[in-house]
């Protein structure tokens, strides 16, 4: 479901579409503890009827990253139906780096860059 919501908000129609065949008993309650484990929030968009747009929180849209990472591993070896990411731009094949914001700079690039793995 998370997956669903990585390109945005939903409504509850768009995401039981998105997600495709769920029960609406079983869509409520996994967006039921997707926002108990602030994941996702229910935006309320109408009140007659009670209408909600669902949306990842910022640790919800971490976990997108991730997933999308695990997506792309699965597509470069083999996985069925995830293809590599991609550059919009250009097309070219994306990489996942990691990346220091107190240092501004790669982590990791070199095999003596010891940095990266310490905990």
């Amino acid at each position: 479901m998370v997956d669903a919501l990585m390109d945005g908000p939903l409504s509850n129609g768009d995401l039981a579409e998105a997600v495709g065949g769920i029960a609406p008993n079983v869509l409520a309650s996994r967006l039921r503890r997707l926002s108990d484990d602030g994941l996702v929030i229910a935006e309320r968009y109408s009140d007659r009827p009670p209408r909600h747009l669902y949306a990842l929180t910022e640790q919800g849209r971490e976990l997108a990253g991730v997933l999308r990472l695990l997506a792309d591993w699965g597509g470069r070896h083999g996985g069925e139906g995830a293809d590599p990411l991609t550059h919009d731009a250009c097309g070219g094949p994306l990489e996942a780096r990691w990346w220091c914001p107190a240092c501004d700079e790669a982590a990791g690039d070199d095999a003596e860059d010891d940095d990266l793995y310490a905990i």
